[in-house]
């Protein structure tokens, strides 16, 4: 004889499949999705505030002598590396191409990127006594924007410049050597200059006359000093030369542009 438990069990069944037995056919059956979505923290939020207190350097360091405008040299280069490199010697400290000889005096040799007005400007906070820029190895710009930036920021600090016997500055460093607030060079310095060229390969004689570029050019040469005919037969001079050449000045040639010290 069962127990009373199966005989529950029994009846239970036999319940169930009565009632699917006798259920309508139309009957419909519904499916309930649960859509879990997962949200993840990007840190957009954070970063929108740590933005806030980063200092603009290049801001800081152009004040109102900003760029032109409707001019973006960020991509454009002016560069002539050599095959070595000259060494610097002991220094007290370095910022990127800079090495920092004594409280007064500071050499360069190396290439100027994004990253070097940063540099300088981190240099002048450590050794605010710094007054000679030597200039020993110096092939130029890989950003211009950046190039020019610096140029100002070795003006407004009033640093000396010099290119010392064997000295040889080249391409976009020219210009750095130009922004010295009071300008010498050995004998033999050697000052070597090109075209500058942008990411597409395109030089400054394949855009219009009226670009702004070439009036950011110019501009910045009549702040160090040129009159409007010197600026404009001095870029002239440089663009005369393809990117992928180099045409070398001497201090004589410098000196028909420039008053040096």
């Amino acid at each position: 004889m069962a127990s009373p438990a199966a005989l529950v069990r029994t009846l239970i069944i036999a319940a169930f499949a009565a009632l699917l037995a006798f259920a309508p056919a139309s009957a419909q059956v519904v499916t309930v999705t649960t859509t879990m979505t997962w949200t993840y923290d990007t840190g957009d939020d954070s970063a929108d505030a740590d933005d806030a207190g980063v200092i603009d350097e290049s801001a800081a360091l152009l004040a109102d002598e900003g760029l032109a405008e409707d001019a973006d040299l960020g991509a454009t280069r002016r560069y002539a590396p050599s095959a070595t490199l000259a060494t610097l010697g002991q220094a007290k400290a370095r910022f990127g191409p800079f090495a920092v000889v004594d409280g007064t005096t500071v050499r360069m040799a190396g290439d100027v990127t994004s990253a070097t007005p940063r540099q300088f400007a981190a240099m002048l906070a450590a050794f605010p006594g710094l007054k000679r820029l030597e200039m020993v190895d110096c092939p130029g710009s890989l950003d211009e924007e950046a190039n020019l930036i610096l140029a100002r920021a070795i003006r407004r600090a009033g640093l000396e410049t010099i290119v010392p016997s064997g000295g040889s500055v080249r391409s976009g460093a020219v210009e750095l050597w130009l922004a010295g607030a009071v300008r010498r060079a050995a004998p033999d310095a050697e000052f070597g200059v090109h075209s500058w060229a942008d990411e597409t390969g395109r030089e400054a004689n394949d855009y219009p006359a009226d670009d702004p570029v070439h009036a950011e050019y110019l501009g910045y040469y009549r702040e160090m000093g040129m009159d409007d005919a010197k600026a404009r037969a001095f870029y002239a001079l440089t663009n005369a030369t393809p990117f992928d050449d180099v045409r070398y000045l001497t201090r004589a040639d410098m000196a028909r542009f420039v008053t040096l010290n």
